[in-house]
């Protein structure tokens, strides 16, 4: 779904605009023990563009051996951490700073700073901010490398002869299809979720080949079903129960059932599965 330094720039510019700091950025992870800075606003020498920090060293480097955030109120003078980096910060005239790395499953995959040109002790609600920028980002990250998973069982599927095979795999890219639904509503960056919506629309659409839907009927014209009655016919469409589809999209039964009674009217069906082969026929659904 894409790499991780995208994902930190977004968080960057989101850190950036919800707390006003003169100076954000951060990188993701190159390499086991170190990260590349390529995400920055505010600067104005270029000096920290491209550096790598490495673990243990600096502000950033001991945030990722911690994997907590860090931060001090007067760069050159703080005694906690190693001057490695000293001549880039210089450059810029950073003295206040926080580190916060981003952990995603217990592996740290980057960091985001925040500072002032002043050696002033950050606010708690900056140094807050910066946490739940982090946090967003991990969440993020977490669900996208769910996604990938879920995308790499579809081309890892085995193929071969015969219905049974054909149909095994036919349903993995359905239960994909639901997945990568039920995973875009919880991403916050709208850059990768829509990515995950057209990944899921192209399961719909193409199948695993690109050719045309099992049935071979060209698809009528496409009912206007809103997203949310796409997912829980997604869910409907591998056979779960409205309170299995309730689960996985974090919604009530009750509400699934509106969505799914909603669907079954606009694709003028009488039966859930009716509702599932109407919207398989229209290339909603895999």
């Amino acid at each position: 779904m894409g790499d991780d330094a995208g994902a930190v720039r977004t968080a960057v510019l989101s850190l950036q605009r919800a707390t006003g700091l003169p100076m954000v950025f951060g990188g993701a992870l190159n390499g086991r023990d170190r990260l590349r800075i390529t995400e920055l606003v505010g600067g104005t020498t270029g000096s920290l563009d491209g550096l790598v920090v490495r673990r243990n060293s600096g502000l950033g480097g001991k945030a990722m051996a911690l994997g907590r955030p860090v931060w001090v109120s007067d760069y050159p003078r703080a005694s906690t951490i190693s001057h490695d980096y000293d001549a880039p910060v210089a450059d810029e005239g950073l003295l206040s700073i926080v580190a916060v790395p981003i952990v995603v499953r217990r592996h740290v995959r980057g960091v985001l700073y925040g500072a002032l040109r002043e050696p002033l002790s950050l606010a708690d609600r900056v140094v807050a901010m910066a946490v739940q920028a982090a946090r967003d980002l991990e969440q993020d990250l977490a669900v996208r490398d769910e996604a990938d998973h879920a995308l790499a069982r579809v081309r890892e599927a085995p193929e071969g002869p015969g219905a049974g095979s054909a149909s095994a795999r036919w349903e993995e890219v359905r239960a994909v299809h639901a997945e990568l639904r039920g995973l875009a509503d919880q991403i916050t960056d709208p850059g990768v979720r829509a990515r995950l919506l057209e990944a899921s629309s192209r399961l719909a659409t193409a199948g695993l080949d690109g050719g045309p839907a099992p049935d071979g009927d060209a698809p009528p014209a496409r009912p206007a079903l809103s997203p949310r009655e796409l997912d829980v016919l997604a869910y409907v469409a591998i056979g779960c129960t409205n309170a299995q589809a309730a689960r996985q999209l974090g919604l009530l039964p009750g509400t699934v059932k509106s969505y799914l009674r909603s669907a079954m009217r606009k694709l003028n069906s009488h039966t859930r599965m009716e509702a599932v082969n109407e919207a398989r026929r229209a290339g909603l659904l895999p």
